[in-house]
């Protein structure tokens, strides 16, 4: 298994990632197949089209309501889930969150974790933080765990290891798995995986989990999932830890019903998943099943940032079902790893510059046709094109220039030379003698115009002014201009 941590790379690394991407015909193909496959099962979940509108709606209300009061509401979850024995943990920042799950683990002399599916975790890097400290943190989630022993990050939110083929994966367990032959039978890999991982329930001292909603009104914990393997986390080892992004609050437990069918059916197209698991306190006294022990730790993580702008706070209204995912069409060719992020696709290219600032990810918002299918689908009816033509524009704003809610990263990608040029352009057209004089100079020293311009040029012919312009040409058959 990896132990070498696998960072978000570099900006000038994802367009190599992303044509190192196109040129492989076996990834490509594959997903295609799962896009195509996926988009179907999701159909197939929504038949009434006024009835997946009215639920948009309903998602999108309360997405909404639960932002608009979410500092009062995360205080009301930690007060309830406080009162019911649950330790309440602030982490203002990735590292901070480690640090506080690290100190949990050492107090109780933790040497094993299992984890059941958790994305948040996946942003602070939680495995290889714990196991540089000698804490061994194993994935339960079976495509979780498949990325894990490759050595790879998800590459997708929900289907983590659908870029691996049953070839692929056969191999993996052959050279990770003791006593496992290779095989290409999916039954057989799964009961495999299965085995291997049953045993670490057993052994593990702490159980982590992520969280897809918190209602505040009842201290409620709501994970959903198909496996099993999140119910068995967070109820075999002795204490379970929970770790949330801030967003994930709503104002009442039965908020959260129209979400989640949102979520299981955009999806993975399934009506309901296999197991809700609706999780309030520890074990009380006399119970029999359950961690003796339980924490959660809410992770701000550069969310506050982008719900400080009034426009960029609905990017937090995202239930990560991925749906966004599996209907874009530069997703769906180069796949997540070209992004380099935890979040891929357009959900991550409009979240990761909060995570990460512009300046790490200032190429992902231009990674998009803006062809709107993102916007579509999503279950909660967040304007990711809006989003990304405003992120784009941060990432073009001068860095010193003084803005209400100014970005970590502003100006990434500005250039003084690109300004000048847009500032006589601009000029140009907008007095008539000025358009008048640089369209007869434009026509008249054609000959001179570069061949290389900017990014235009990467992946088309240069822009060459014609030898008459259409207002000479209509003076000469004496018309107007």
């Amino acid at each position: 298994m990896s132990s070498t941590p696998l960072h978000f790379v570099a900006p000038a690394d994802f367009k190599a990632r992303a044509r190192a991407a196109l040129d492989d015909d076996a990834l490509r193909k594959s997903f295609r197949g799962a896009m195509d496959f996926l988009q179907a099962r999701r159909s197939v979940q929504f038949p009434d089209p006024d009835e997946l509108e009215a639920l948009r709606d309903l998602g999108e209300s309360v997405r909404q309501h639960a932002l608009a009061r979410l500092p009062e509401l995360l205080v009301e979850l930690e007060t309830r889930l406080g009162a019911a024995g649950v330790h309440v943990h602030w982490a203002e920042t990735a590292d901070e969150a480690n640090r506080i799950i690290h100190r949990i683990a050492a107090a109780s002399g933790a040497r094993k974790v299992i984890k059941g599916k958790s994305m948040a975790s996946e942003e602070m890097e939680l495995n290889h933080y714990l196991g540089a400290r000698g804490i061994e943190c194993l994935e339960s989630d079976m495509g979780e765990y498949i990325v894990q022993i490759a050595g790879e990050k998800p590459s997708h939110i929900v289907m983590p290891a659908i870029h691996k083929t049953r070839g692929q994966i056969g191999k993996l367990f052959e050279a990770h798995i003791p006593d496992t032959s290779y095989t290409e039978d999916v039954d057989e890999l799964i009961q495999t995986g299965r085995r291997a991982l049953r045993r670490a329930f057993a052994e593990a001292d702490i159980g982590i989990s992520g969280v897809n909603f918190a209602a505040a009104d009842t201290g409620t914990l709501w994970l959903v999932e198909n496996e099993g393997n999140g119910r068995l986390s967070t109820s075999v080892p002795a204490i379970h830890i929970a770790i949330m992004g801030i967003e994930k609050v709503v104002a009442k437990l039965e908020h959260i019903v129209p979400l989640s069918s949102l979520l299981t059916r955009s999806a993975t197209g399934q009506p309901i998943t296999t197991y809700f698991n609706l999780i309030s306190s520890p074990r009380r006294e006399g119970e029999l099943d359950g961690p003796g022990e339980m924490h959660l730790v809410l992770l701000d993580n550069g969310r506050t940032q982008a719900y400080a702008d009034e426009s960029l706070r609905a990017t937090l209204q995202c239930i990560r079902c991925g749906a966004c995912m599996n209907h874009c069409p530069v997703y769906t060719r180069i796949g997540g790893h070209a992004y380099g992020t935890t979040y891929p696709g357009p959900i991550g290219k409009i979240i990761s510059p909060h995570l990460l600032g512009l300046d790490a990810t200032a190429d992902l918002p231009t990674a998009s046709t803006l062809c709107g299918a993102c916007g579509d689908v999503c279950p909660v009816r967040i304007p990711i094109p809006k989003l990304l033509i405003r992120l784009r524009t941060e990432a073009n704003r001068a860095p010193d220039e003084a803005v209400a809610h100014p970005l970590r990263g502003q100006g990434a990608r500005y250039s003084r030379r690109e300004h000048i040029v847009w500032r006589f352009w601009s000029g140009a057209f907008s007095d008539p003698r000025a358009y008048r004089l640089f369209r007869w100079a434009a026509t008249r020293l054609r000959a001179l115009t570069p061949k290389q311009q900017l990014g235009w040029t990467h992946h088309r012919v240069p822009l060459k002014p014609a030898a008459r312009s259409l207002a000479d040409l209509l003076r000469e058959r004496g018309q107007p201009e």
